[in-house]
């Protein structure tokens, strides 16, 4: 039944949950709605955010209808970003509901903040003035009013000094406006040194922004050329606009470096998003975003569903790295996002990257975008000497991984007071577990995967699930004492092995999953730009933009790690890392050197990479996928069905294959048991729908889920359009 007072009026809200479309809800007298607006409604037995997405004139009697609860004090939500959301979810075959989930992540942002208690002098005086009491005044008498932490702290004395001011009214409690987090930045604060080259591609990136015409530019440079202090001044440009900036950084809780830089430059730090913002600072972040208080914001890939209220400039950092792809629930690349958001915003975005993705790098070619190559190394940066060591005429030594040659050289480079880096992109001591008695491997419970030993926790470790064990002592199947090994190298191992050949070098092992956090790594870090550690072992994190000067000497332990699997983005993907991380040496002038170990060193990925010969690769590497029609040239889709019971899972798999509608352009293949085929304890197998570039896969893909079985109890369907992992 309705309520007294209702007027017989609905609108369309879009709440953040998993449904194809919006709900109709009764809109309570003297409450006026526009589309865009964020409200509070019920749902079941909750009450949640979500957005009024239109003005809903239907036969729908609002009798029958839940009403809006409250309308939030928040600016509306832009038309842009409500198209933003729906082409998301459209290009996906996703929920809209899910990507509005993404948007609204800070529901206690949508209120206003509550001003700040502060005090302010009366210009009274106490009964009797002590030097404390007489600091906190001689600081108070300026008009200003502080917050009493902030007075007490200022003048050097305690609270309690202050409280008793306030008694005796010499103190008044006044009302403090919310201050930005961040000042805003100045464009004119500090100036870098451009070479030539450097300070035309500048320009050319000012120009676009000072156009303001959408558009997406592609800066390539070789590791060390400045790509950085060049994209500063498009910023500049966008700052000098009075509009906000987004710089999507892949792994933006490590990059202090770049948050130091940014803060040289402009004269403040860009505010941050990613997951380790505490939540306070979230909020209030999301809020002055949304307000324009904050001009810039340096966050990982969920920023870009930030509610900017100017946006005029998307920065895209890194621009091919796998961080940016999410795989879990809506399955999004936010490269590829950020360049529609451009276009639905009108505004520019510049990507930036030494090893452009494929997909980028032909769009640049054909020019969709315009494209800016920079060659040359800043200042007296030099590139290093790039060599291969056939591990099958130089092996290790029983039991070791290192080749005698690779020592040799870390061993000169310490020498020299340099710096040498080993990377190897394998977290914790080794891959795998086993007992040599009986055979048993270690395995996780809930995963088809091997259980990774971490020596330093003394545990093992499931890198899917976060599954942990104690290390046992003993083999759980056979019972033998102390005959358990580990078998191939992790970078604990590895920095084992250093340590029994180095003992007097400084060591440092950086990987994510190390003890300590992103505290610690980013101090870590910072130790080694300032060269106080000799040797770096370290996984691919090491290979995200960071610039050690004392570098020296970069040693690649497994070159051919990424080469021995079936996907298709393998060569890509390991002439990108093995690329940026050998970028790492020689960043600050002199000679250097990089070394890769490998087993198949005639393969063409590691010819290119010693050969310094990019253009080669990439020549190559886009042949072969216009040969096959793979992405740029031709569109995948992976159709990932999980549940708890793998007959279950399989027999509807098979089953939603079976309704798969007919056409001569699809190739539907599988369905086939994932290589990883159990996570978090559902089973998954997988199928891949390879389609021409010009077929609308979309559309496709809703006739079939429309039409085909309906999944029950547990089972689970997603689909990752344009996917880059294929386990």
């Amino acid at each position: 039944m309705s309520l007294p007072g209702f007027e017989q009026k609905t609108v369309s809200v879009l709440l953040p949950i998993p449904t194809d479309g919006a709900y109709s809800y009764g809109v309570p007298d003297g409450m006026e709605l526009q589309p865009g607006d964020y409200v509070q409604v019920p749902l079941g037995t909750r009450e949640v955010a979500a957005v009024v997405w239109d003005r809903q004139d239907n036969e729908i009697d609002p009798k029958k209808l839940r009403h809006v609860i409250s309308k939030f004090a928040c600016p509306p939500m832009k038309a842009e970003m409500r198209k933003f959301i729906e082409w998301v979810a459209g290009y996906t075959v996703s929920h809209p509901g899910m990507v509005l989930k993404m948007v609204l992540r800070v529901p206690t942002a949508l209120e206003p903040e509550a001003p700040l208690e502060g005090l302010s002098f009366t210009q009274r005086q106490p009964e009797r003035v002590t030097p404390a009491r007489k600091q906190v005044m001689e600081f108070a008498n300026h008009g200003l009013s502080w917050t009493k932490s902030g007075l007490a702290h200022a003048a050097g004395v305690t609270p309690s000094v202050i409280d008793g001011l306030a008694k005796q009214g010499v103190m008044e409690t006044v009302e403090l406006l919310p201050q930005p987090l961040f000042p805003k930045p100045d464009s004119t604060y500090g100036t870098v040194e451009l070479t030539p080259d450097q300070r035309k591609k500048a320009d050319e990136l000012r120009a676009i922004v000072k156009s303001g015409v959408a558009g997406a530019a592609l800066l390539e440079g070789i590791t060390g050329s400045g790509k950085t202090e060049v994209y500063f001044e498009a910023l500049a440009e966008c700052f000098a606009q009075g509009k906000q900036a987004l710089v999507l950084l892949p792994e933006i809780a490590l990059t202090s470096s770049f948050l130091e830089r940014f803060e040289q430059r402009f004269g403040a730090r860009p505010a941050e998003w990613h997951s380790e913002l505490a939540p306070k600072a979230r909020e209030k972040t999301w809020r002055q975003i949304k307000t324009g208080e904050l001009q810039v914001v340096a966050g990982a890939r969920s920023s870009l569903f930030l509610p900017f209220d100017n946006l005029g400039l998307i920065i895209v950092d890194e621009e091919h790295d796998l961080a940016y792809k999410q795989e879990d629930r809506v399955f999004y690349n936010a490269r590829d996002m950020a360049v529609v958001r451009g276009q639905i915003e009108n505004l520019p975005v510049i990507l930036c990257s030494a090893t452009p993705a494929i997909e980028t790098r032909v769009n640049a070619q054909l020019e969709r975008y315009t494209y800016l190559k920079m060659d040359a190394r800043y200042g007296n940066a030099v590139l290093p000497d790039l060599d291969v060591i056939d591990m099958r005429k130089h092996p290790p030594a029983r039991g070791k991984f290192i080749s005698p040659l690779l020592i040799k050289n870390i061993e000169e480079t310490i020498a020299r007071k340099e710096q040498a880096l080993l990377f190897l992109n394998r977290r914790g001591y080794a891959p795998l577990t086993l007992c040599r008695v009986c055979g048993h491997r270690f395995e996780c419970r809930n995963c088809s995967a091997w259980l990774v030993e971490h020596r330093f926790r003394k545990t093992l470790q499931c890198h899917h699930c976060g599954d942990s064990h104690p290390t046992p002592e003993a083999c759980p199947e056979c019972g033998t004492l102390d005959h358990l090994v580990a078998c191939g190298p992790g970078v604990e191992r590895l920095g084992e092995e250093i340590i029994e050949a180095f003992p007097d070098a400084r060591t440092i092992i950086l990987s994510s999953d190390m003890a300590g956090g992103m505290k610690r790594m980013r101090l870590e870090l910072d130790a080694i730009a300032k060269g106080e550690a000799d040797i770096i072992i370290g996984t691919q994190l090491v290979a995200k933009g960071h610039n050690f000067p004392l570098m020296t000497l970069v040693g690649v332990v497994d070159a051919d790690l990424g080469l021995a699997n079936g996907d298709p983005r393998a060569a890509e993907r390991t002439f990108q890392l093995l690329h940026q991380v050998t970028g790492r040496a020689g960043r600050a002038g002199g000679k250097s050197q990089g070394l890769l170990q490998s087993y198949q060193p005639e393969h063409p990925v590691i010819s290119a990479i010693k050969a310094a010969d990019s253009e080669a690769f990439y020549e190559r590497e886009i042949d072969a996928r216009r040969l096959s029609s793979l992405p740029p040239f031709g569109r995948l889709a992976a159709i990932i069905i999980s549940g708890r019971d793998r007959r279950e899972t399989e027999t509807y798999a098979r089953a939603l294959r079976q309704a798969c509608p007919a056409s001569k352009e699809v190739r539907v293949l599988g369905p086939a048991e994932a290589p990883l085929s159990l996570v978090r304890g559902r089973y998954r197998f997988r199928m891949l729908v390879h389609a021409p570039r010009s077929f609308a896969v979309q559309n496709w893909l809703r006739a079939w889920f429309r039409e085909g079985p309906k999944p029950r109890g547990n089972i689970r369907v997603q689909t990752d359009i344009d996917p880059q992992s294929f386990v």
